[in-house]
């Protein structure tokens, strides 16, 4: 049973699809609430942190410095649950490849990287990543219940993550090559996917975020 005091804001710094995440998430929630915020208190007092992100990451990092949200993030990473998603994945690494090499917020060791041009058998690789991708739980964790394995989620990216620690590793997807589409650290739990736009796999780990109980 979800509680009325739990409080889940989705981290507002100018970029990210808020609304579809804060829909989502309102379906899924039950009498959770569901605030969109850039209020430092707000988020401080929230009892979970969606930290949600698209667009380029020079403009995503600008945007948590502007606002001095940087502190806020590895505070809630370190005391509550959180669900980065996306860009919101990649920021939370050392260094982006993206827009001639932008520092991250250097939370997790490892560096985000541009999918090169390869060839696949019908040609060349489209970048970026766009569409549905089948997904390995490559660990079991509270956020892949009742999700089977290999089950499709909707990615956009031209960038993917390379960790420097294996061990963080949760979640595995394939496209020219392997790359990471889910990670997870104690109360952090991150993907390169959508589960607001992944159908009823995506509102599934976004109810597991909601009830998990760290």
């Amino acid at each position: 049973m979800i509680k009325n005091s739990n409080h889940i804001v989705v981290v507002d710094y100018g970029m990210g699809n808020l609304h579809s995440v804060s829909k989502a998430l309102q379906k899924v929630s039950g009498n959770a609430k569901i605030s969109v915020s850039s209020d430092k208190n707000v988020l401080s007092s929230a009892d979970r942190i969606v930290f949600p992100g698209v667009g380029a990451i020079r403009d995503c990092m600008a945007g948590i410095k502007r606002r001095s949200l940087d502190a806020v993030i590895q505070e809630a990473i370190r005391t509550k649950p959180v669900l980065a998603i996306c860009v919101g994945m990649q920021a939370l690494m050392d260094h982006s490849e993206e827009n001639g090499g932008v520092e991250c917020l250097g939370l997790l060791p490892g560096n985000v990287r541009f999918f090169r041009t390869q060839l696949s058998v019908g040609g060349l690789l489209k970048i970026p990543h766009m569409g549905w991708n089948c997904v390995y739980q490559s660990i079991s964790h509270d956020l892949w219940k009742g999700i089977d394995q290999y089950s499709r989620f909707y990615f956009v990216h031209s960038f993917f993550v390379e960790t420097v620690d294996r061990s963080i590793v949760s979640g595995l997807c394939n496209y020219g090559k392997q790359f990471v589409a889910a990670i997870s650290q104690e109360n952090l739990f991150a993907v390169q996917f959508h589960p607001e736009k992944s159908a009823s796999s995506g509102l599934r780990l976004l109810k597991n975020f909601v009830e998990w109980d760290i």
